[in-house]
């Protein structure tokens, strides 16, 4: 006998060796068996378990940061401690998933509003009717002094049930600071020394594109005088009806007024659109509803080259312009030669009531400018009118 022969028989009996094989064959199999079912099961069960986990911690995320917002709304309306916007800041408290709605900024200005209860009373108009016609989250940044401020938070909380709103505090001196020499040239063009419209914060939408965090992309900037009878959703669904050069929307003024502020250039000028009613005219605009889109006003090489004091004096004389309406003249007097850069609102979104301009030598007109025809959705009581119940 071999001795290779010798050793297989005295090591590896071949009973004993066919059982071996037979065992290790049925415990592999077993293995493979379970462990594949184990791990078809194990991957399901941790997909779905890693699904309902990832929206629970978003829900939650979600939740906890409406709760701070929520503490430091309340926290502004006891103290006024919190920690506003300062320029560059990003906004971060909103989740950006796409199954989550997207929010509304919407800017109001409200300024020196504790001596006058009128304003108050507008403000509060304003805002309970807006929340009250949409469904859609609103981010309200307010702009105004620090104290009008917390007067805007505390109407708010006071009067508005609905929970789809969160304050945004802006720093107001932080943003004038930025903007001190552009808003200081233009003040001292577009408004009288005791007028109305003589406040800073009247011409920050010129050039609030240079301030506002770079994770705000469109606005909507309202004054304090509205009733709304419309979904702000659908104002803020024009941004889509902007052509490819508009960097606002904004309405035309209801009254001659442009009319009258350019009736040296008109009368020099017969046959011109300057101050001539709609839909043909360049009528001059109203700014008291304002749709910016933030996004094109930082990025138009054409509209930051024009929002200087240079430009605002050279067509303030070639169109023998004297404004006192703020931003509303500056914007006017841009659309003089850039109309592209407007995209004008149909009137039913700022259906402005003011009359002073009738009975004052342009009867013949006033209808021209004034009629506005079909569903008003904004209704705007400039110059102290009142609006309708």
């Amino acid at each position: 006998m071999s001795t290779l022969s010798r050793i297989r028989k005295t090591c590896f009996p071949s009973k004993q060796l066919s059982i071996v094989a037979l065992g290790v064959i049925l415990v592999g199999a077993v293995f493979v068996y379970y462990n594949s079912g184990q791990s078809n099961s194990f991957t399901r069960e941790n997909k779905q378990f890693y699904r309902n986990n990832v929206l629970e911690e978003k829900v939650k995320s979600l939740k906890d940061g409406r709760k701070q917002e929520k503490v430091e709304e309340n926290n502004f309306l006891s103290t006024g401690e919190v920690h506003p916007k300062k320029v560059g800041d990003e906004n971060t408290s909103l989740a950006t998933d796409g199954d989550l709605p997207e929010e509304i900024n919407v800017i109001i200005t409200f300024t020196n509003a504790h001596s006058s209860p009128s304003l108050q009373r507008k403000f509060t108009v304003t805002v309970t009717t807006m929340l009250a016609a949409t469904s859609a989250p609103l981010a309200l940044h307010i702009l105004g002094d620090m104290e009008s401020q917390k007067l805007a938070a505390s109407i708010i909380k006071e009067n508005v049930k609905s929970d789809n709103y969160r304050i945004v505090v802006l720093d107001i001196e932080d943003i004038t600071h930025h903007l001190y020499d552009l808003v200081k040239d233009m003040q001292s063009k577009f408004s009288g020394q005791r007028s109305y419209y003589h406040d800073a914060l009247f011409f920050l939408s010129i050039a609030i594109h240079r301030v506002l965090p770079t994770d705000i992309h469109k606005v909507v900037m309202l004054d304090a005088d509205l009733k709304f009878q419309g979904d702000i959703k659908n104002l803020h669904v024009l941004f889509n009806n902007f052509s490819d050069t508009n960097v606002m929307g904004i309405a035309h003024e209801a009254q001659p007024v442009y009319r009258h502020q350019f009736h040296q250039y008109r009368n020099q000028n017969k046959g011109t659109r300057v101050g001539e009613p709609p839909p043909n005219g360049l009528t001059g605009f109203n700014s008291g509803v304002l749709l910016l889109d933030i996004d094109r006003m930082r990025s138009s090489a054409v509209y930051n080259s024009l929002i200087t004091a240079e430009v605002a004096e050279q067509l303030k004389k070639k169109y023998s312009f004297r404004g006192h309406l703020g931003d509303q003249c500056f914007f006017t007097l841009l659309s003089l030669e850039h109309e592209d850069l407007f995209y004008v609102l149909p009137c039913n979104w700022n259906r402005q009531l003011c009359t002073w301009w009738k009975g004052k030598g342009y009867d013949d007109v006033f209808d021209l400018y004034f009629k506005c025809e079909g569903h008003i959705n904004i209704y705007h009581g400039n110059c102290n009118t009142k609006i309708p119940d």
